[in-house]
Protein backbone atom coordinates (compact mmCIF):
# COMPACT_ATOMS: atom_id res chain seq x y z
CA UNK A 1 0.00 0.00 0.00
CA UNK A 2 3.03 2.73 0.36
CA UNK A 3 4.02 1.68 -2.93
CA UNK A 4 0.64 2.87 -4.30
CA UNK A 5 0.04 5.83 -1.67
CA UNK A 6 3.95 6.79 -2.96
CA UNK A 7 2.76 6.10 -7.08
CA UNK A 8 -0.43 8.45 -6.71
CA UNK A 9 1.79 11.23 -5.13
CA UNK A 10 4.21 11.11 -7.54
CA UNK A 11 1.63 10.79 -10.57
CA UNK A 12 -0.08 13.95 -9.05
CA UNK A 13 3.21 15.72 -9.04
CA UNK A 14 3.68 14.92 -12.39
CA UNK A 15 0.58 15.31 -14.21
CA UNK A 16 0.52 18.16 -16.56
CA UNK A 17 -2.42 20.94 -16.57
CA UNK A 18 -4.30 19.27 -19.90
CA UNK A 19 -4.30 15.84 -17.99
CA UNK A 20 -5.54 17.36 -15.03
CA UNK A 21 -8.52 19.03 -17.52
CA UNK A 22 -9.03 15.92 -18.67
CA UNK A 23 -9.52 14.16 -16.09
CA UNK A 24 -12.19 16.62 -14.27
CA UNK A 25 -13.83 16.61 -17.21
CA UNK A 26 -13.83 12.96 -17.23
CA UNK A 27 -15.98 13.22 -13.59
CA UNK A 28 -18.26 16.03 -15.09
CA UNK A 29 -19.17 13.78 -17.81
CA UNK A 30 -19.84 10.75 -15.40
CA UNK A 31 -21.70 13.12 -12.90
CA UNK A 32 -23.74 14.50 -15.87
CA UNK A 33 -24.98 11.28 -17.62
CA UNK A 34 -25.86 9.89 -13.92
CA UNK A 35 -28.54 12.68 -14.00
CA UNK A 36 -29.40 12.02 -17.97
CA UNK A 37 -28.06 15.57 -18.81
CA UNK A 38 -27.02 15.65 -22.03
CA UNK A 39 -24.16 17.92 -20.93
CA UNK A 40 -22.32 15.01 -20.29
CA UNK A 41 -21.47 14.44 -23.96
CA UNK A 42 -19.96 17.68 -23.91
CA UNK A 43 -17.60 17.00 -21.16
CA UNK A 44 -16.92 13.59 -22.36
CA UNK A 45 -16.02 15.18 -25.84
CA UNK A 46 -13.53 17.70 -24.30
CA UNK A 47 -11.88 14.86 -22.08
CA UNK A 48 -11.30 11.91 -24.70
CA UNK A 49 -9.93 14.72 -27.07
CA UNK A 50 -7.32 15.38 -24.69
CA UNK A 51 -6.31 12.15 -24.13
CA UNK A 52 -6.74 11.08 -27.77
CA UNK A 53 -3.63 13.89 -27.94
CA UNK A 54 -1.83 12.58 -24.79
CA UNK A 55 -1.88 9.02 -25.43
CA UNK A 56 -0.49 9.63 -28.88
CA UNK A 57 2.45 11.69 -27.79
CA UNK A 58 3.82 9.31 -25.52
CA UNK A 59 3.40 5.95 -28.58
CA UNK A 60 0.45 4.39 -26.48
CA UNK A 61 -1.17 4.04 -29.80
CA UNK A 62 -4.33 1.44 -29.09
CA UNK A 63 -4.65 3.65 -26.30
CA UNK A 64 -5.61 6.62 -28.18
CA UNK A 65 -7.17 4.49 -30.61
CA UNK A 66 -9.62 3.81 -28.20
CA UNK A 67 -10.25 7.47 -27.05
CA UNK A 68 -10.82 8.19 -30.35
CA UNK A 69 -13.57 6.04 -30.45
CA UNK A 70 -14.60 7.69 -27.31
CA UNK A 71 -14.62 10.52 -29.10
CA UNK A 72 -17.07 9.73 -31.86
CA UNK A 73 -19.38 8.25 -29.07
CA UNK A 74 -20.05 11.34 -27.24
CA UNK A 75 -20.74 12.67 -30.94
CA UNK A 76 -23.39 9.53 -31.48
CA UNK A 77 -24.70 9.38 -27.54
CA UNK A 78 -25.55 14.03 -28.12
CA UNK A 79 -27.33 13.04 -31.21
CA UNK A 80 -29.48 10.43 -29.91
CA UNK A 81 -30.11 12.16 -26.26
CA UNK A 82 -30.60 15.60 -28.51
CA UNK A 83 -32.94 13.58 -31.17
CA UNK A 84 -35.30 12.38 -28.83
CA UNK A 85 -35.53 15.33 -26.54
CA UNK A 86 -36.46 17.33 -29.94
CA UNK A 87 -39.28 14.60 -30.86
CA UNK A 88 -40.34 14.57 -27.35
CA UNK A 89 -40.18 18.26 -26.79
CA UNK A 90 -42.60 18.47 -30.37
CA UNK A 91 -44.76 15.62 -28.71
CA UNK A 92 -45.44 17.40 -25.56
CA UNK A 93 -45.76 21.72 -26.57
CA UNK A 94 -45.08 22.29 -22.53
CA UNK A 95 -41.75 19.60 -23.43
CA UNK A 96 -41.74 18.18 -20.01
CA UNK A 97 -40.56 14.78 -21.02
CA UNK A 98 -37.37 15.71 -22.98
CA UNK A 99 -35.42 12.96 -21.89
CA UNK A 100 -34.88 9.59 -23.91
CA UNK A 101 -36.48 6.84 -21.91
CA UNK A 102 -33.58 4.26 -20.01
CA UNK A 103 -34.56 0.80 -21.28
CA UNK A 104 -33.16 -2.88 -20.53
CA UNK A 105 -32.03 -5.82 -22.99
CA UNK A 106 -33.48 -8.53 -22.28
CA UNK A 107 -31.12 -11.60 -20.60
CA UNK A 108 -30.71 -13.61 -24.47
CA UNK A 109 -29.36 -10.22 -25.14
CA UNK A 110 -26.67 -9.97 -22.74
CA UNK A 111 -25.64 -13.19 -23.46
CA UNK A 112 -24.94 -12.88 -26.69
CA UNK A 113 -23.11 -9.46 -26.06
CA UNK A 114 -20.92 -11.00 -22.98
CA UNK A 115 -19.59 -14.03 -25.07
CA UNK A 116 -18.86 -11.95 -28.04
CA UNK A 117 -16.82 -9.75 -25.58
CA UNK A 118 -15.49 -12.41 -24.37
CA UNK A 119 -14.56 -13.90 -27.51
CA UNK A 120 -13.39 -11.00 -29.19
CA UNK A 121 -10.99 -10.61 -25.74
CA UNK A 122 -9.62 -13.94 -26.01
CA UNK A 123 -8.86 -13.74 -30.27
CA UNK A 124 -7.41 -10.03 -29.41
CA UNK A 125 -5.40 -11.18 -26.11
CA UNK A 126 -4.17 -14.10 -28.36
CA UNK A 127 -2.80 -11.74 -30.66
CA UNK A 128 -1.18 -9.46 -28.59
CA UNK A 129 -0.03 -12.05 -26.68
CA UNK A 130 2.07 -13.80 -29.88
CA UNK A 131 2.78 -10.40 -31.38
CA UNK A 132 4.01 -7.79 -28.96
CA UNK A 133 4.95 -7.52 -25.51
CA UNK A 134 2.16 -6.12 -24.47
CA UNK A 135 1.72 -6.42 -20.63
CA UNK A 136 -1.52 -8.75 -19.69
CA UNK A 137 -2.98 -9.26 -23.05
CA UNK A 138 -6.04 -10.82 -22.07
CA UNK A 139 -7.23 -8.52 -19.27
CA UNK A 140 -5.87 -4.92 -21.48
CA UNK A 141 -8.34 -6.95 -24.49
CA UNK A 142 -11.34 -7.37 -21.94
CA UNK A 143 -10.97 -4.11 -20.78
CA UNK A 144 -11.23 -2.35 -24.15
CA UNK A 145 -13.51 -4.31 -25.93
CA UNK A 146 -16.03 -4.33 -22.77
CA UNK A 147 -15.67 -0.41 -23.19
CA UNK A 148 -16.64 -0.29 -26.71
CA UNK A 149 -19.75 -1.92 -26.16
CA UNK A 150 -20.86 -0.45 -22.51
CA UNK A 151 -20.13 3.08 -23.68
CA UNK A 152 -22.49 1.91 -26.78
CA UNK A 153 -24.86 1.10 -23.98
CA UNK A 154 -24.75 4.47 -22.51
CA UNK A 155 -26.27 6.33 -25.48
CA UNK A 156 -28.31 4.10 -25.74
CA UNK A 157 -29.35 4.52 -21.96
CA UNK A 158 -29.66 0.64 -21.80
CA UNK A 159 -30.15 0.32 -17.46
CA UNK A 160 -27.49 -2.11 -16.95
CA UNK A 161 -24.53 -0.54 -18.48
CA UNK A 162 -23.66 0.52 -15.26
CA UNK A 163 -23.48 -3.34 -14.13
CA UNK A 164 -21.17 -3.71 -16.96
CA UNK A 165 -19.02 -0.52 -16.21
CA UNK A 166 -19.07 -2.16 -12.90
CA UNK A 167 -17.40 -5.23 -13.99
CA UNK A 168 -15.04 -3.55 -16.34
CA UNK A 169 -13.01 -0.74 -14.10
CA UNK A 170 -13.06 -3.29 -11.20
CA UNK A 171 -10.59 -5.22 -13.24
CA UNK A 172 -8.93 -2.06 -14.95
CA UNK A 173 -8.07 -1.14 -10.98
CA UNK A 174 -5.73 -4.39 -10.99
CA UNK A 175 -4.72 -3.66 -14.40
CA UNK A 176 -3.61 0.03 -13.77
CA UNK A 177 -1.97 -1.07 -10.11
CA UNK A 178 -0.15 -3.55 -11.92
CA UNK A 179 1.39 -1.17 -14.87
CA UNK A 180 1.94 0.98 -11.67
CA UNK A 181 -0.81 3.67 -13.14
CA UNK A 182 -1.39 4.47 -9.33
CA UNK A 183 -3.64 7.47 -10.31
CA UNK A 184 -5.59 5.98 -12.86
CA UNK A 185 -6.04 2.84 -10.64
CA UNK A 186 -7.65 5.86 -7.73
CA UNK A 187 -9.66 7.70 -10.70
CA UNK A 188 -11.35 4.22 -11.42
CA UNK A 189 -12.05 3.58 -7.16
CA UNK A 190 -13.88 6.38 -7.75
CA UNK A 191 -15.31 5.63 -10.68
CA UNK A 192 -16.56 2.33 -9.49
CA UNK A 193 -18.63 4.71 -6.58
CA UNK A 194 -20.02 7.06 -8.52
CA UNK A 195 -21.34 4.05 -10.64
CA UNK A 196 -23.25 2.30 -7.86
CA UNK A 197 -25.06 5.67 -7.36
CA UNK A 198 -25.48 5.72 -10.97
CA UNK A 199 -27.33 2.64 -11.18
CA UNK A 200 -29.63 3.37 -8.47
CA UNK A 201 -30.32 6.35 -9.54
CA UNK A 202 -30.92 5.15 -13.15
CA UNK A 203 -32.87 2.42 -11.48
CA UNK A 204 -35.59 4.45 -9.79
CA UNK A 205 -36.21 6.55 -13.06
CA UNK A 206 -36.56 3.40 -14.94
CA UNK A 207 -39.16 2.08 -12.23
CA UNK A 208 -40.75 5.25 -12.34
CA UNK A 209 -41.06 5.29 -16.42
CA UNK A 210 -42.82 1.58 -15.72
CA UNK A 211 -45.78 2.85 -13.78
CA UNK A 212 -46.09 6.02 -15.86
Amino acid sequence: MDAFYQGVISAFQAMSLWELVGVILGFAYLVLIMRQNILGWYAAFGSTAIFSWLFWDVNLLMESALNVYYLLMAVYGWWVWKTNALASSNGDPMGHDNHKPIQRWSYQRHILVISGVILLSLLSGYGLEQNTDAALPYLDSFTTWGAVVTTYMVAQKILENWLYWLVIDTVAIYLFIDRELYLVALQMVVYIVMIVIGWFMWKKEYQHQQQQ
